[in-house]
């Protein structure tokens, strides 16, 4: 665990730092996972992740889960539509106990974070939000010229001030051969293990949802544990009105009684 002062200027300690982080490129891998509330992050600690993602919203309440994992804040686009409202967003996210923040927006806007010195990951290659400008939903960089215009994208990134990028659904040796050109660390979201960080959802990683994306890896089906649940509930709320209207509940197991002689002296006395 590194010593570290937060930006509420507040001693802290956390797993990595961002001069870690920088310093693994192309040595170690990391691995990253999205936490949403104490829970999942309080899970994803004790799973052994190196860093948590969410929405800048929520970092308190992550932060009651993880006090010691490296946790990035996600601007949303729509929720800081102006300039001023990304630095105040990031600041505040910074001072709630976030260690550095995503963005999709602009280079003019990394850069004017990053100047700052708020550490910024950008994000390139298929950002969901923005695809209709690209025909859809897809993987970014299949041929020679787009995966080039791609290229020049993370060092413009690079330039402006990032230490990071999420690099979305870009083609495994295409995003290889960007990575090892690039200083910023590469979070790979469906763009294959030749990045310098392994990401996925935390929903797509414990099936929780009907459908995932192709580049998710469900290891557990929590939407059907769920399911269950709420099937076993409803069995055991159906046994109960079935007992209750029978006859059968309450049991003596489940009342108190005073003793006859106790009873018939209330009884004299009504």
């Amino acid at each position: 665990m590194k010593n570290i002062y937060t930006w509420a200027a507040q001693p802290a300690q956390r797993n990595i730092t961002v001069g870690e982080i920088i310093a693994a490129k192309g040595k170690k891998v990391l691995t990253q996972v999205t936490a949403n509330n104490a829970l999942e992050a309080k899970a994803a600690e004790e799973a052994g992740f190196d860093m948590i993602i969410g929405s800048a919203y929520n970092v308190k309440k992550v932060r009651e889960g993880s006090k010691k994992l490296f946790y990035t804040a996600a601007l949303e686009l729509h929720n800081y539509p102006t300039a001023e409202d990304v630095l105040r967003g990031a600041f505040t996210a910074l001072e709630n106990g976030a260690d550095a923040v995503m963005t999709a927006r602009s280079m003019d806007i990394v850069s004017m974070l990053a100047k700052e010195d708020v550490p910024v990951m950008g994000h390139l290659g298929l950002v969901p939000r923005k695809s209709t400008w690209i025909g859809g939903l897809r993987a970014v960089g299949k041929t020679a010229d787009e995966a080039y215009e791609l290229y020049k994208r993370f060092k413009r990134l690079e330039e402006a001030g990032a230490f990071s990028a999420e690099c979305e659904v870009i083609p495994e040796n295409v995003m290889g051969e960007i990575s090892k050109r690039t200083k910023i660390s590469t979070v790979s979201l469906g763009s294959g293990k030749k990045a310098d960080v392994m990401y996925l959802f935390m929903n797509d990683i414990c099936g929780e949802q009907e459908k995932s994306p192709r580049h998710a890896k469900a290891y557990t089906n929590l939407k059907k544990m769920r399911e269950d649940i709420e099937i076993e509930r409803v069995k055991a709320l159906k046994a109960f009105v079935k007992d209750s209207l029978g006859g059968k509940f309450p049991g003596p197991e489940n009342s108190v009684n005073v003793d006859e002689q106790i009873l018939h002296e209330f009884v004299k006395k009504l």
